[in-house]
């Protein structure tokens, strides 16, 4: 489980692929692993992964066949956000995430404003239901609010710290973002459809 608040931002060094899974090497010099261990979740670019190898200034993950074919922003030289799983002792400062993406978005729009962005980004169908004004949506790992939606897209305010400590700086339209819905939102919804 992650909050959404980006701890800092890698580099994919390395995409080593073996058949239709991959391993992938992370370098950041801001990202402390004095206190990682093998088997440890970190969310790379808002995908819950698993530490395999690391060291100084690396880590490196087996991705499956399945996450690959379901995210984006994971090739050699694509800046991710790194954000290490939460603990129960955790200020929640976003919200509860769980670096299991649901799709796919592409930035249509990106309007800056006094040093803040205001960026539409075009959701999958299946994954609109789930979105309401004021409530959360993970954006490549960044836990945002949801300013309005639309029926196939959401509007999204990025304030000036989340600009510079995020690869979200980097997005224009035309991009690519993984996305992630408020689990809650699933959950009730499979309560109230099953309990019938």
């Amino acid at each position: 489980m992650f909050t959404g608040i980006v701890e800092c931002t890698g580099r994919i060094e390395r995409c080593d692929i073996t058949g239709k899974a991959a391993r992938l090497c992370v370098t950041s010099d801001d990202f402390d692993v004095g206190d990682v261990n093998l088997g440890d979740s970190i969310a790379v670019n808002g995908v819950c992964l698993t530490v395999v190898e690391f060291g100084s200034g690396y880590l490196e993950f087996d991705v499956s066949p399945e996450t690959l074919k379901l995210v984006t922003g994971l090739s050699i030289g694509d800046i991710v956000n790194l954000e290490r799983a939460m603990t129960l002792s955790s200020l929640i400062g976003g919200h509860l995430v769980s670096g299991h993406v649901d799709g796919i978005g592409e930035v249509l729009v990106v309007d800056e404003t006094d040093g803040n962005w205001e960026i539409t980004v075009k959701v999958p169908p299946a994954l609109n239901r789930y979105l309401v004004k004021k409530g959360s949506i993970t954006i490549n790992g960044v836990s945002l609010t949801v300013n309005h939606d639309a029926e196939d897209a959401v509007l999204i305010n990025l304030v000036p710290h989340t600009i510079s400590k995020t690869n979200l700086k980097l997005i224009k339209a035309g991009f690519f973002v993984n996305l992630e819905v408020d689990m809650l939102a699933r959950y009730t919804e499979k309560l109230l459809t099953s309990a019938k």
